[in-house]
C-alpha cells in the first residue's frame, strides 16, 4: 500500500485561517478570539482583540482542541452530551478540557486532519460559521 503524504498544517496556514475567522465576524460586527492547532495539538496561532470577551481565549482554544480530538465540528457533538447522549459520560482524562459548543472545526488537507480552528466571542452559531468560513479559506 503506497501512503502520500499530506502537507502539515504550517504558520503561514495559520495566519489565514486567523485572519479569514476574524474578517468573517467583522462583517458580522462580531469581536473574536481565534485559536488554530495544528495536527498534535499544538497552538499555532492564536488572537484575542483587547474588546472581545476575556473567556473567549481560552473558550476558542478549547472548542478548537475538542474539534481536533474528536475529528468532528463542535456544532455536531452538542447534543452528543445531553443526558442519554454518546459522550454524556465522557472521561475528559485529557490534558485540556472538551468544550461540546459550537465554534470549533478540523482542518483538513486532502481529506486528512491537519490541524483545528476555534472561534469564540460570538453566539456560538455565529462562531461555527466564522470556523467554518476559516477552514474553507485553505480549500
Amino acid at each position: 500500500m503506497t501512503t502520500t503524504a499530506v502537507a502539515p498544517l504550517t504558520t503561514a496556514d495559520a495566519e489565514t485561517l486567523v485572519t479569514a475567522a476574524v474578517e468573517a465576524a467583522e462583517k458580522a460586527g462580531v469581536t473574536v478570539s481565534v485559536t488554530v492547532l495544528d495536527a498534535g495539538g499544538h497552538l499555532l496561532a492564536f488572537r484575542r482583540d483587547d474588546r472581545a470577551v476575556l473567556i473567549s481565549g481560552e473558550t476558542s482554544t478549547c472548542k478548537a482542541y475538542t474539534a481536533l480530538q474528536l475529528n468532528t465540528p463542535t456544532a455536531d457533538l452538542v447534543d452528543a452530551v445531553q443526558p442519554g447522549g454518546l459522550f454524556h459520560t465522557l472521561p475528559t482524562a485529557l490534558d485540556r478540557p472538551l468544550l461540546f459548543i459550537a465554534g470549533g472545526v478540523p482542518v483538513r488537507r486532502d481529506g486528512r486532519l491537519i490541524g483545528a480552528v476555534g472561534v469564540g466571542g460570538g453566539a456560538p452559531e455565529q462562531d461555527h460559521g466564522f470556523a467554518t468560513a476559516a477552514a474553507e479559506s485553505l480549500a
